[in-house]
């Protein structure tokens, strides 16, 4: 994977030195002297990684983070802390100020290069995340901020065969967070299905491979995006080569400091619940893309690609045709004009509930503007669907729709106008001809369907 990296030290031969080292593997690499040339350089050129180091004069490598965490423009570019300073107290702090992983000098290039392949990688999937949630609110289909309370707390499995390492870990955690252990992985994968926010695996079990299920946790589609922290030997680096390269979000050395346990678990945390925030974001703009907001229906740019679809299928496959019905809701202006907008809006979604209530489960039903509704009827001959079509007449004719709360009735028609794809058709002509009919329909008196096929009509009884 190739990108762009940002390395920062005011040690010349330090520069020098990560520079080919990233070079040899095809990364770009642009760099800084100091952490106010970093904060600028990650501001304007945006890069997809920053190796910072620790010990720098003026703004210290903390500072530096802090401050790039801090800025919009920067808060989402990793940062991998670059120390000589390897007491875990350092690490905390590194990590409250945002980092993201920590480095130890001399750097080991293996371990350099399968930290930063992890963090690029999870990166992407943020970059697209938050790409697809800047075109949500660019058109303002997405208006709210993440509140930051949902950041915070979680469920939290551990998977561990250590009783007193995994009673430790669970006792740091609480009651911020919701831990739960778990010393058989088999049950361990279960319980990852129910999504906790993060699962905290020991690589150094003794009766499981925490590798094994790190892969299987991975490579299940219901629960490939929860965060994983593996608790492993610091000396067992290819174990944490292999484990990082997996899928493995970060790695917590033996043994445990629940100091730095606890701000390695907020980090993670806080990462998954922003993603979840981010694809809730991306599902609702799909969803209020498609979906009419009155009624609940799928909109008239739903049904037209879906339609497109079925009629292709009809016509490649000798199919039954698709049918088509289009219902408006008799006179509803002069209920707009004697009752007002807000009974027009009851009587529309009353419409559409007894509309949905009347359909099969492969049949669509959308609305298709102002009063007009449209359903869509798959492997549907013209004589089913008119009968379809007056048994949907009958249920609006039945019964009087309420308004104003349930306090007063009013009683609804509606006309529909029936027409089947044939096999030379584009969308346009069969709308066209249900359409045609709806006007026939409306014309003869209302409350009536009329059905069109090749320019013949004709009329169920009303």
């Amino acid at each position: 994977m190739s990108a762009r990296l940002l390395v920062v030290d005011d040690l010349e031969p330090n520069v020098r030195l990560l520079r080919a080292k990233l070079e040899a593997e095809y990364y770009e690499v642009i760099t800084a002297t100091s952490g106010r040339e970093a904060i600028e350089r990650a501001r304007t050129e945006q890069p997809d990684l920053i190796l910072l180091d620790v010990m720098m004069p003026g703004l210290d490598g903390f500072e530096t983070c802090r401050r790039l965490k801090d800025d919009p423009k920067s808060r989402h570019i990793p940062v991998i802390m670059v120390t000589a300073l390897d007491q875990s107290e350092d690490r905390v702090r590194g990590l409250k100020a945002g980092a993201d992983d920590f480095l130890t000098k001399p750097i080991d290039d293996v371990m350099l290069l399968a930290r930063a392949r992890s963090l690029l990688r999870l990166k992407v999937v943020m970059d697209e995340l938050r790409t697809r949630e800047a075109s949500g609110r660019a058109s303002g289909a997405i208006d709210d901020d993440v509140d930051d309370s949902l950041l915070l707390g979680g469920r939290v499995l551990i998977v561990d065969d250590n009783d007193h390492q995994a009673e430790r870990v669970r006792a740091s955690l609480t009651p911020e967070y919701r831990p739960q252990i778990v010393a058989d992985p088999r049950k361990a994968a279960e319980h990852a299905r129910t999504q906790p926010d993060l699962i905290i695996v020991n690589l150094a079990a003794r009766s499981f491979d925490g590798l094994r299920l790190c892969a299987r946790v991975r490579s299940d589609e219901a629960t490939r995006q929860i965060p994983i922290l593996a608790i492993i030997d610091p000396d067992a680096r290819e174990r944490m080569v292999r484990a990082m390269d997996m899928g493995v979000n970060d790695v917590l050395p033996r043994p445990v400091n629940t100091q730095e346990l606890s701000a390695r678990v907020s980090t993670q945390v806080r990462k998954k619940r922003y993603a979840d925030f981010l694809r809730g974001a991306l599902d609702e703009t799909l969803e209020s893309a498609v979906t009419d907001a009155l009624t609940g229906l799928n909109n008239r740019r739903y049904l037209d690609g879906r339609l497109r679809r079925l009629m292709a299928r009809a016509a490649q496959r000798d199919e039954d045709p698709v049918s088509v019905l289009i219902c408006d809701i008799d006179h509803f202006k002069a209920v707009n004009d004697t009752w007002g907008h807000d009974a027009g809006d009851e009587i529309l979604r009353q419409f559409a509930d007894r509309l949905k209530q009347n359909v099969r489960a492969i049949d669509l039903v959308c609305r298709y503007g102002g009063e007009e509704f449209l359903i869509v009827m798959p492997e549907t001959t013209l004589d089913f669907a008119a009968a379809a079509a007056e048994r949907f007449r009958r249920s609006i004719d039945a019964a009087p729709f309420r308004i104003n709360g349930g306090a007063r009735t009013l009683e609804v028609t509606t006309s529909i106008g029936v027409a089947q794809s044939e096999s030379r058709d584009e969308l346009e002509d069969l709308i066209k001809r249900a359409d045609s009919a709806l006007y026939a329909a409306k014309k003869s008196g209302r409350n009536r369907v009329k059905v069109k096929l090749g320019g013949r009509s004709g009329e169920a009884a009303a």
